[in-house]
């Protein structure tokens, strides 16, 4: 496994699954009926929300040797997808952290409010966008592929749907969306990431270069991947768990679920990065 590369295992899945569970929270808050007392519980529960994203930038810088150098990777802008990636996600915890604070305080128009988190869901979708771009790399084979920003997508919506999940439950906010949709589209999400990891399995088969095979890179990617959703087995019984046994208290077996989800996100992460190679010598 890349454990030198874990500080972007923890940036990326973290900033992924905020981007998913602020569009889900986002998207209730536009569209679903909550009152108003639940829609100020929800914007609440968005500081969760912030905390992943300023975590996953803080272990970022680490990637940089210096945390000081982390200025310097917006010298690029419009040339670099690296700068690309780093102004767009700061983009996104400002504009998403101004909502925050507007909201908790109670200033500012409704209207602007809701101007400022379409602005900030737009600016997560940019993102992820320039995320996955950045690893699109054509001298990196095994990154060279849809399964890249297909995997970025799975983790939005899996690790996105039961964090949002969570934070709505914990607002009083319990509709059949958040009992048994979301869990749906966790459910979804990960049965295309199990059929999109065979389809992978068999692709890195016939990917190598003069000197090393795909397959070679982590000869006990098969084991790994068993563990990996093993763990989004477990997770999505702990979610599942209160709406089969019509349970009220719901939070404590979906925030098992939500540590179970991440765990297995991490790891499919770091098979990612550990799926690093080059093309030639």
């Amino acid at each position: 496994m890349a454990w030198h590369e874990f500080p972007l295992v923890i940036f990326t899945v973290f900033a992924q699954t905020a981007v998913g569970a602020f569009f889900l929270v986002c998207l209730l808050f536009l569209f679903g009926s909550p009152s108003e007392q639940q829609k100020m519980s929800m914007m609440k529960s968005l500081f969760f929300v912030w905390v992943l994203m300023g975590i996953g930038f803080a272990a970022s810088t680490f990637h940089l040797g210096s945390p000081l150098r982390a200025f310097n990777a917006f010298n690029r802008v419009g040339h670099s997808w690296l700068s690309n990636e780093i102004l767009t996600g700061s983009l996104f915890f400002a504009l998403g952290g101004l909502l925050w604070l507007l909201s908790v305080l109670k200033v500012a128009s409704a209207a602007l409010r809701r101007g400022l988190m379409v602005t900030a869901m737009v600016m997560g979708i940019i993102f992820m966008y320039a995320m996955a771009r950045l690893y699109m790399i054509e001298t990196v084979p095994t990154w060279h592929t849809l399964y890249t920003p297909l995997s970025f997508v799975l983790t939005a919506v899996i690790s996105g749907s039961i964090v949002a999940c969570t934070l709505l439950t914990g607002s009083g906010y319990r509709t059949t969306i958040v009992e048994k949709q979301l869990p749906l589209l966790g459910v979804l999400g990960v049965v295309v990431s199990v059929l999109a990891s065979f389809a992978q399995l068999q692709e890195l088969a016939h990917i190598q270069t003069s000197i090393v095979s795909a397959v070679d890179l982590l000869p006990n990617i098969g084991m790994l991947k068993s563990i990996q959703y093993l763990l989004l087995v477990v997770a999505l019984v702990l979610w599942w768990w209160p709406t089969w046994q019509r349970s009220q208290r719901a939070l404590l077996p979906i925030s098992l679920g939500v540590v179970c989800v991440l765990l297995a996100e991490f790891l499919g992460r770091g098979i990612f990065y550990s799926l690093h190679m080059t093309v030639g010598l």
